[in-house]
Order: structure tokens, then C-alpha cells, then sequence
């Protein structure tokens, strides 16, 4: 999940209790059976902002994009997400309630809505800028789980938007509220769910809601407390693990133990690791707010079984709140200056870095083609070059976005989901 700038001024332990519920589950838990083009989660299926088994993208936007339906919300960060032809976006609504809407993704009817108090306020100095919901919601068929400002996590069914379960962490752990409002967007995988909220990183049941395990549990002040990033899933060293960086640090956790394997401190100014890091093959990229942009190795001696963090780079790029996408032998990432760049995975030199280009893009990739969406709600087709920085066109399609776009692959009418800050809007390729 991203967060908007001024927002962002800011032991191991394991038990278990009951969340309420209200639903009898009518599914099985499925998080594997996912229709190629479902973006069902932060960032797509595989939380890197990749769209796999897509048919390549036009070579321009102009003519051949056209809205398929629209329509105004309440303010928003967190980017829709869909699945089993159903989309879903949340809202804050008149400052008091938390809003998860589905939609037929066809043609842009309303299928259910469901809201519950949840909202809070920021810190006053970043007030200016709103205080609503942020995190990305996650979905599989049957099930929506959803992180409200307050460190709620609701989990409702997809078909009929009935409560499944709920917790309250704050009410049921006795943990603070983050300052500035949860900010990570789940993961499901494999029956479970893994989310950062205040009192560390958790393990959920997926059918019941039962806490599993919770570790990481970060500091008590309001630059160490809570969690701006959000968890993936990655096989490093041969082993499948979650990747998850805090306030403080970066990490490889055991998805099922939650035993951390390696760690490594990160430096960032008041605490704002914010972007989700990259794996690259066995290696880490992440990139710190007024810290650097660094590529880690990760080993596992064979005999041993200990775990090894060796730093093979490390330069001045600074990065904030836009999580980057790699193509082939390159890493693509939108920087605090404004500016976007082109590293080498091999030495983290620069390619290229171009002139401003806004305070935040979101941006998926697609073959050797990036679709960027910035907050000023200008839609960019990218050619992924390290030679020069190569804009193919560029589209206005909303008056400002936070939220991350979400792109379907169907071969048949692919989308563009832009949710803007006041609106959710549906544009189709014409000529996929």
C-alpha cells in the first residue's frame, strides 16, 4: 500500500483468541484456483506488479482505449482489486464509516455494499492531506479480507458481501493504533492470511479468522510502531518464504512457523520503509525514504543451515512510496525527487533517470511494455528501454489517483481499473 507524503511524518511471542463472526462459510478456501486474469491482491497475484499470461498491449493509448463505466465514491488510497468477474474497491464515508463495494466487472452494476465504523484521525500535521482508508484489499473466490484504518481485518463472501469474521487487534491484543492509520494490504495464500498491522506481523486462518502466529512485533514510539509495506512471497535459497520489510527492518520469515530466517536493518528517516521489496532471483531490492537504494544476496550455507544477507550494492537513489518493477536484467522505480530511473540489477548503476514526472506513480508490467498511473492522474505506456527513458504516449484518465491501477489479462477485453481519489472508473483496450 502507498501512502500520501505528509502522511508519513511520524520478542516474539504467539497466542491465539477468537474473532467474531456472523457467517457460516458456503466455500471451500481455494487461494490457488484463480483465473489468469484475476488481480486479485496488492500489486497482482504475484505482488510485483507483473501481469502474467496477458496478450502484449497496443503500442499507444490514444484510440485505443475507451471507458466502459464509471462512478463517483468516497475517498480512497487502496486500489480495487477482482476476482470471478466481481470487482471491489473500499471507501471512507462522511469521515465516520468504512465502505467495501462490489461491482459486476462486465458492466459496472452494483452487486452489494458493506460498511462498518472504522475511520480515524491522522496526526494533525498531516490532516491537510485526509484521513480514509488505504489498505489493498485481498481476494479469492469466496473470499475478501480487508484492513480498515483502525486495525480491523474483515473477511467477507465475495457473492453476497456477508460478514465472515472480524477482528478488532487493538480491542482483542490490547495493541496501540498505528498513528497514522493500517497501511498493509493482506496476503492470502494457501489458506492463511499474513498482514502487518500494529501488534506485528500476524498469521491468520482464512475460514475462521484464528490467529495463527504473530511476530515482529516493532517498536512502542510512532517511528518504529506499525508497518507502511506489505509482505510477499518469495523462494530465496531454495526456500519459500515471506519477504517483509518494517520500519526498521528487512526480513525473511517462515510462512508457516513465522520463524525469522535472516534480517537485516534498514535505514530510512523516521522509519518510512514504505515501498514492497523485490525479489530478484535469490536476491532482495529495496529502496528507503532519505536512505539508498540497496540489492541483497541471500544465501544458506548447505551444512550448516544458516542463513546468510550479504549486500552486493548499494548507491544514493532514494526511493518512497512507488514500489518498482523489474524487466529482464533492469529495475524500474519512481524516486522521491519525483523523477523515475533505470538501475542495473547487476551494479546498481544508472541507466538513465528522467526529468519529474509526479509525486507518486503506481505501475504494472506487461512483456517489456510498464502502464504507470501518477497521482495526477495521467495513465503513461512505457517502453521498458535501459537505453533512454521512452514514454510510448500518454493518457488523462482521472484528475488524481493514489491508489494502485489494477490491469486484467482476459484475451478476450482487457482493463484498466483506475480507481481515483473520488471515483472508480473501468477503460477497456479496443484493440488488445
Amino acid at each position: 500500500m502507498r501512502l500520501r507524503a505528509s502522511r508519513l511524518l511520524l520478542a516474539v511471542f504467539c497466542f491465539s483468541f477468537a474473532p467474531t463472526g456472523t457467517l457460516t462459510p458456503a466455500h471451500s478456501a481455494e487461494p490457488d484456483r484463480l483465473d489468469s486474469d484475476s488481480w486479485n491482491q496488492w500489486r497482482g497475484p504475484n505482488r510485483d506488479g507483473t501481469l502474467a499470461q496477458s496478450a502484449p498491449w497496443p503500442d499507444r493509448l490514444s484510440g485505443n482505449l475507451e471507458k466502459a463505466w464509471s462512478f463517483p465514491l468516497g475517498p480512497s488510497y487502496s486500489g480495487p482489486v477482482m476476482v470471478d468477474g466481481m470487482v471491489f474497491t473500499t471507501e471512507t464515508v462522511n469521515q465516520q464509516f468504512e465502505r467495501v463495494t462490489a461491482y459486476d466487472i462486465a458492466t459496472g452494476e452494483m452487486r452489494w455494499e458493506r460498511q462498518w465504523e472504522g475511520s480515524m484521525s491522522v496526526p494533525f500535521f498531516a490532516a491537510a492531506n485526509g484521513d480514509w482508508i488505504r489498505a489493498t484489499p485481498a481476494c479469492v473466490p469466496g473470499y475478501l479480507v480487508v484492513l480498515g484504518m483502525r486495525d480491523v481485518l474483515v473477511c467477507l463472501d465475495t457473492e453476497t458481501g456477508e460478514e465472515r469474521w472480524k477482528i478488532d487487534f487493538p480491542a482483542q491484543t490490547g495493541s496501540s493504533l498505528q498513528p497514522f492509520g493500517a497501511a498493509c494490504s493482506p496476503l492470502i495464500h494457501n489458506g492463511a492470511i499474513y498482514v502487518q498491522v500494529g501488534v506485528g506481523l500476524t498469521k491468520l486462518s482464512l475460514e475462521s479468522g484464528e490467529v495463527l502466529w504473530t511476530v515482529l512485533s516493532g517498536g512502542d514510539d510512532m517511528m518504529s510502531r506499525g508497518a507502511f509495506s506489505s509482505p510477499s512471497i518469495a523462494t530465496l535459497a531454495g526456500q519459500e518464504q515471506l519477504l517483509v520489510q518494517t520500519r526498521e527492518e528487512l526480513c525473511g520469515v517462515s510462512l508457516d512457523t513465522g520463524d525469522v530466517f535472516w534480517r537485516e536493518k534498514i535505514e530510512a528517516f523516521r522509519g518510512m520503509n514504505i515501498l514492497t521489496p523485490l525479489a530478484i532471483g535469490d536476491s532482495v531490492f529495496t529502496a528507503a525514504h532519505s536512505g539508498k537504494s540497496q540489492l541483497f544476496d541471500i544465501q544458506r550455507d548447505d551444512s550448516t543451515k544458516a542463513w546468510m544477507v550479504n549486500e552486493r550494492w548499494n548507491q544514493k537513489t532514494q526511493g518512497y512510496m512507488s514500489s518498482p518493477v523489474v524487466v529482464e536484467d533492469h529495475v524500474y522505480l519512481h524516486l522521491k525527487n519525483e523523477r523515475f530511473t533505470c538501475l542495473s540489477v547487476a551494479d546498481g548503476s544508472i541507466q538513465w533517470t528522467s526529468p519529474p514526472v509526479g509525486k507518486y506513480w503506481s505501475m504494472v508490467r506487461n512483456g517489456n511494455r510498464i502502464l504507470s498511473l501518477s497521482a495526477d492522474g495521467k495513465l503513461r505506456l512505457i517502453d521498458a528501454n535501459p537505453g533512454e527513458f521512452t514514454v510510448l504516449d500518454t493518457q488523462e484518465v482521472a484528475d488524481d489517483s493514489w491508489a494502485h491501477l489494477a490491469v486484467s489479462g482476459a484475451d478476450e477485453q482487457p482493463l484498466i481499473l483506475i480507481r481515483a481519489l473520488k471515483s472508480l472508473t473501468s477503460y477497456r483496450w479496443k484493440n488488445p
